[in-house]
């Protein structure tokens, strides 16, 4: 079997389910099955999705440094399904808090949103992820276009808000943004060494 089927037939489908294990591991806990949410479960909930999000979405930008240093191409089929599946567990970090910690209370969470910052700022990343998401699919590229690139570059934006949602959440120990905030420093750093070295490329790859 060559490589394009290994990876289509066997490392795409067991990334996936890998990429599931955080889910299942949640629904376990929810049901007591894997373990327990503490005493606060739905702030446990919220954390828990809200760090696999910008988990999946760190490693997702570090795809394409991977490609571009090692030289390999196959990283790269695997971008699009870790980008999804970190719009997938911020969206559950925001639906968690939509309904379990608001209970769907739409002038409350209109006036989290508004008076909130770190709240402001985490919305603000999720709509960016959302679009990112919506138009993801090769229909879309081919749509798009140029404007395609253009518009997926945002994902560094919708990675700069989480992790600033992230830090402006945490009242005491910062030191798990901030692993988050070096993660993303050093990816943006490759990015603009790699323009300055490849000046005729317009942007790396998202």
């Amino acid at each position: 079997m060559d490589t394009v089927r290994q990876i289509r037939f066997i490392w795409k489908p067991a990334v996936f389910l890998a990429c599931l294990i955080p889910a299942f591991h949640a629904i376990g806990d929810v049901y007591g099955v894997t373990g327990n949410l503490g005493a606060n479960p739905v702030e446990n909930l919220q954390d828990r999705f809200g760090n696999w999000g910008l988990r999946f979405l760190i490693i997702a930008l570090a795809v394409s440094p991977l490609r571009l240093g090692s030289g390999w191409n196959w990283p790269a089929r695997f971008r699009r399904m870790l980008g999804l599946f970190a719009f997938f567990y911020v969206l559950m970090h925001f639906l968690t808090w939509l309904f379990l910690d608001q209970g769907l209370y739409l002038s409350a969470i209109a006036e989290d949103i508004v008076k909130r910052p770190f709240i402001t700022i985490g919305f603000a990343a999720f709509l960016v992820l959302l679009a990112l998401a919506l138009t993801s699919t090769a229909g879309m590229r081919r749509r798009l276009g140029r404007r395609w690139q253009k518009l997926h570059n945002w994902v560094y934006v919708a990675a700069i808000l989480g992790v600033w949602h992230y830090w402006w959440q945490v009242k005491l120990d910062a030191s798990d943004p901030a692993i988050y905030a070096a993660a993303l420093t050093a990816l943006l750093i490759y990015r603009i060494w790699y323009r300055y070295k490849n000046p005729r490329k317009k942007s790396l790859p998202t």
